[in-house]
């Protein structure tokens, strides 16, 4: 919790998601992670752990909203730390994460919203599958400007036809 609240707390790092900047205490991510302890039957969060390393955490990855009858979900990603950014990690762990929801909990939809100018996210997002649905146009305020975020997602049968995922099959 430490580290995630490092992360949290970064202007950096938080300028490239969604959410709005500001501090965050230890206390309130504290408070954060028992609530999510409680809430487990609608979301999912994973750390990101590098497999030499377990104890190293290198971000996190959530699927929230999980919706059973509609069944979908919300995915959002966060690697903390700039050096381990452009590496794979992000992409290793949405693959991960969708397969989970697709093949462990039954889910057919997976949705997200990226800021428009976060361009290495939206290619990720883009080769683990998801597709431009929408724009909430200038729907978030960032660094004195407004900034509109990209809606895309996934459907399973989507994701079932992708390349990549049939030659995986196939080995």
């Amino acid at each position: 919790l430490d580290r995630i609240n490092k992360w949290r707390n970064d202007p950096n790092l938080i300028a490239c998601l969604g959410a709005p900047f500001r501090y965050i205490n230890e206390d309130v991510d504290h408070e954060w992670y028992e609530k999510y302890l409680h809430a487990r039957n609608n979301s999912v969060r994973c750390a990101i752990v590098d497999d030499k390393h377990e104890e190293v955490v290198l971000g996190l990855i959530s699927l929230l909203d999980i919706n059973s009858i509609n069944r979908s979900g919300v995915i959002s990603i966060m690697i903390g730390d700039n050096e381990n950014r452009g590496k794979g990690i992000g992409t290793f762990a949405v693959n991960e994460m969708i397969k989970h929801a697709f093949y462990n909990l039954n889910l057919r939809r997976i949705e997200l919203g990226v800021l428009e100018n976060n361009l290495p996210a939206i290619r990720l997002y883009e080769k683990t599958g998801f597709v431009r649905e929408g724009v909430k146009r200038e729907s978030n305020y960032k660094n004195g400007k407004y900034v509109s975020m990209i809606i895309m997602a996934t459907l399973r049968e989507d994701y079932e036809r992708m390349p990549s995922l049939r030659s995986e099959n196939n080995e």
